[in-house]
């Protein structure tokens, strides 16, 4: 595989003639050992050699030959060298090629660009390990040439050269005198030409996304080989994509994310590329606004900087009833938050690198788990948890720079262990853990918050005004007849929940097939209206539905309401019950699983529930007279959920935590957490 290396464009702050004078001086300061061909006099200490280096140094060779031609245009004011070697041409390909020119914006200014290829066709067999080591070799010293030009334009400053004349096409008949004294004039002193300032000449360049300068400050400091993936990356996405790019923060974190791997980041970003226009996500922040529901129960919120100037994002998810707020907006509006969320806080990070005068790409995020129990391991909105991550991580590599996660309850190592696999071995090492109160003090948050910043509901000082969160209303969780705003961009187009209607005499059942024993069925479901009873049978036979129930099903008011258990069935001979009659009440959740003993068909019933007749010898009570006439009057409403697991993935799955493990011996060596690692017995109902 061929080894590329592109510059950026390198700014020397003084003319042109200057750059030239200098390295024309330095013509005679070539590295001994190599035998240099040239057709002008100037060269550039910038040319490196050091491609060849370890091939010479194996094959046991004392010279290595190379060509270099070097191309100038006074008139033009550039310079244009190209070199490839001599020795081992049938082995080795190297090519390399350095322009100076004039800056476009500025004509005292002096740009640099250089570009090389190492292509190695045969090496008894470790081609690819040389081309690497070499061309590791060839960046390691590539900035040494611009610092020794950098050196001698301050020592001809020091001597009073700070500036030499243009030149101007001679007479014919003294164009050879004119030559001679041009070159002299180079070597030469004028101290009585204008004063250059040499402050001008090593100060920063304006934000020049071509310019070496502009990635120093604008996007931190890089190798000259991150320098020339990201250069080579953006010059691709140029060509490929007419128009509009992306900006080149973001073209760098997705070179961060795949370790500046150019073939793994391009696919990464284009996929992302196409990911974001089929879902219009650049306009997300001029298109979005969330639901008030969201920005009551959402405990989340931007919240100052962290000591690095990072965006800090508050997020109370211990507060926060993910469950009710899944159930009440659906995940495609969690999703269109969180990515809203992700857009502010790159827009925040352009913000801040302008206004602390540093580059800064990532943000901070606190997560306060002070509440965190049993309801947020609730396997539905896991699930839809990691559904998020996934996302993010596809699209927003590299966008946080550290994760401080505060007041770790017990249950934590639970969650932990479930979502920790699903993210990036990069993203974990910026996680910092810490249990109880002692993120206070050294170590803790003091060290990467000011304490003017430190929320008051962690013993700050600060107001903070991101919401407390709290249980949403169960009156406001929305069912299948009540779809999602259909202005919303569709992400996801699975439903995790449906609704049933149950009336009296007509229940509504689920069959599942279980081809192999141990399985595992689990269920959740919220009543939404009235009373049910919830059983589990099973059976050996198929239950059918007749043409005939079908038909009066469909033309029901009970909608999707479906009974499959035959009225001729008797139970204790055609079927068998697997789970004791539970009475489930108006608003409440119901969450369990079943261990299978054997294969066959498991039925899910609801039925309505009725109070128990009353005896002849005594009066009726008030209570159950009123929940008889409910009943006969209303139809209840539910919502479930259902899943088979197999047995092999039952233990520690997120809907049956049985024997769980803690999950804090598998945190990042960043974590500052002092707990031990510890076990849990927790059992879903």
């Amino acid at each position: 595989m061929v080894q590329k290396y592109q510059s950026p464009v390198r700014v020397y702050k003084c003319p042109f003639e200057l750059v030239m004078a200098v390295s024309e001086s330095l013509m005679c300061t070539a590295s001994p050992g190599f035998l240099v061909h040239g057709d002008f006099v100037p060269t550039s200490p910038n040319i490196q050699y050091d491609f060849v280096f370890l091939p010479s140094q194996i094959a046991g060779v004392e010279y290595v030959i190379f060509i270099q031609k070097n191309t100038v245009n006074w008139k033009e004011r550039t310079l244009l060298i190209e070199a490839h070697n001599e020795t081992f041409a049938n082995r080795v390909v190297v090519l390399e090629t350095c322009s100076y020119s004039v800056h476009p914006e500025n004509e005292e200014w002096t740009c640099f660009e250089q570009s090389a290829s190492l292509d190695i066709k045969s090496f008894f067999g470790f081609e690819s390990t040389v081309e690497k080591i070499a061309m590791k070799q060839y960046t390691a010293n590539i900035k040494r040439g611009k610092e020794v030009i950098e050196h001698y334009l301050k020592e001809l400053i020091s001597q009073g050269i700070t500036f030499i004349p243009r030149w101007t096409p001679p007479p014919a008949s003294t164009q050879k005198a004119k030559r001679t004294q041009a070159v002299r004039h180079s070597l030469g002193i004028f101290p009585h030409m204008p004063h250059f300032s040499p402050e001008l000449l090593f100060s920063s360049s304006p934000a020049d996304k071509l310019d070496a300068d502009y990635i120093e400050r604008y996007l931190g400091q890089l190798t000259p080989m991150q320098e020339s993936c990201l250069i080579r990356l953006r010059q691709w996405l140029q060509e490929a994509h007419k128009g509009k790019i992306p900006k080149d923060e973001h073209i760098l974190r997705f070179l961060r994310a795949r370790d500046f791997n150019i073939d793994k980041a391009r696919e990464m970003l284009c996929q992302s590329l196409t990911w974001r226009k089929q879902y219009q996500v650049d306009y997300i922040l001029q298109t979005w606004r969330p639901p008030s529901l969201l920005e009551e129960y959402y405990a989340g919120g931007w919240h100052y900087q962290d000591k690095d100037g990072r965006p800090l994002y508050i997020l109370r998810l211990g507060q926060m009833d993910t469950k009710g707020l899944v159930k009440a907006l659906g995940e495609e509006s969690l999703l269109r938050h969180v990515l809203s969320i992700n857009e502010e806080g790159q827009k925040r990070c352009e913000e801040n690198t302008n206004q602390f005068g540093c580059p800064i790409t990532s943000w901070t995020c606190l997560v306060d788990l002070e509440g965190l129990n049993m309801r947020h391991l609730w396997r539905p909105g896991v699930k839809a948890l990691l559904r998020i991550i996934e996302v993010v991580e596809d699209n927003y590599p590299e966008t946080l720079g550290r994760l401080l996660i505060v007041r770790a309850p017990r249950v934590f190592p639970v969650l932990w262990t479930l979502v920790s696999p699903f993210i990036n071995e990069n993203t974990r090492q910026k996680f910092l853990i810490y249990s109880g109160n002692n993120y206070q003090g050294p170590g803790g948050l003091v060290d990467y918050l000011d304490k003017d910043v430190i929320p008051d509901f962690l013993g700050g000082e600060c107001v903070c005004n991101v919401p407390e969160g709290g249980l949403v209303p169960k009156s406001l969780y929305q069912t299948d007849e009540e779809p999602e705003n259909s202005d919303h961009i569709r992400l996801w187009t699975e439903t995790i929940y449906h609704s049933a209607n149950v009336l009296k005499g007509a229940p509504h059942e689920i069959v599942v097939e279980i081809l192999e024993g141990e399985s595992v069925i689990t269920w959740d479901f919220d009543i939404l209206k009235g009373d049910v009873v919830f059983c589990l049978f099973h059976s050996k036979r198929a239950p059918e539905i007749s043409r005939k129930e079908a038909t009066l099903s469909s033309t029901s008011s009970a909608g999707d309401n479906v009974q499959l258990i035959d009225k001729s069935w008797v139970l204790g001979v055609d079927y068998s019950r697997m789970e004791s009659p539970l009475v489930c009440r108006e608003g409440e959740s119901i969450q369990g699983s079943h261990v299978t003993r054997w294969p066959g068909f498991y039925v899910l019933q609801w039925k309505m529930h009725s109070p128990l007749p009353c005896s002849g010898t005594s009066l009726p009570r008030v209570d159950d007279v009123l929940a008889s006439l409910q009943v006969s009057n209303h139809k209840c409403k539910l919502m479930y959920y259902f899943e088979v697991l197999a047995s092999k993935d039952f233990r520690g799955s997120m809907s049956s935590l049985e024997s769980c493990n803690s999950g804090f011996s598998q945190l990042s060596g960043a974590t500052t957490s002092s707990n031990q690692s510890q076990s849990s017995s927790l059992i879903s109902r």
